[in-house]
């Protein structure tokens, strides 16, 4: 499997590289937000897209090549042999009431189960945890502001234990988002990270004990 971060909460996740490969792309962003956030608005060809909830720099599906799937809802799905299970969720901490409804996406690709948070705002109760126990790769916003901060995503780690660990939605280089970097995540988290500019891995090649911080460029 490859993962590949196009910035923001946007993920390029293929099971393989060539015509008999599944592409899954997470919360495609629109140029607004490239112009803010020094980005590439994502235009790839994609089988699948997961949309976490409906705001500007989240949902722009179209902007993707070819007629991918896109997935909005909570629910489970089944797509050229992809799984996915969209949870529901809030973006606040206050059940909606700020910033509405967001959906956690469960992915299984390749073998490997990988948890993309789109722009959770609060710790997990006890039954969306349980459907995220298993992770092996979780894809985790830590910005702040509008997401879970440095502490809170710190918290949601503990709780879901996955694996690896790719912090998103976060401050990157020359961006002008209200949010913070990537610095303070990394030094609450307290792993030493490594850095790739894409994430390739095997079910086999999963770390067996300690947790692993990725950081990705793009």
């Amino acid at each position: 499997m490859i993962i590949t971060w196009q910035g923001h909460s946007c993920f390029k996740i293929q099971d393989k590289i060539g015509p008999d490969g599944v592409t899954v792309t997470t919360d495609p962003f629109d140029k607004d937000l490239a112009t803010k956030a020094n980005l590439k608005v994502p235009n790839f060809e994609s089988d699948i897209v997961t949309v976490s909830h409906q705001h500007h720099d989240h949902n722009n599906a179209g902007a993707l090549r070819g007629v991918p799937f896109v997935i909005d809802c909570a629910g489970e799905y089944d797509f050229k042999g992809v799984l996915i299970e969209g949870i529901d969720s809030y973006h606040d901490e206050k059940n909606g009431a700020e910033r509405g409804i967001n959906i956690m996406y469960r992915i299984e690709i390749d073998d490997i189960s990988v948890a993309h948070l789109g722009d959770l705002g609060h710790v997990l109760d006890n039954t969306q945890l349980e459907k995220l126990v298993g992770t092996d790769v979780l894809l985790i916003p830590v910005g702040g502001k509008y997401t879970l901060d440095a502490k809170k995503a710190v918290e949601v780690i503990s709780q879901i234990e996955p694996r690896i660990v790719i912090p998103m939605h976060y401050k990157g280089k020359d961006s002008k988002l209200d949010i913070e970097g990537v610095d303070k995540f990394i030094k609450e988290l307290g792993l030493t990270p490594t850095y790739e500019e894409k994430l390739k891995i095997s079910k086999k090649d999963l770390p067996a004990e300690d947790m692993e911080l990725v950081i990705l460029s793009f």
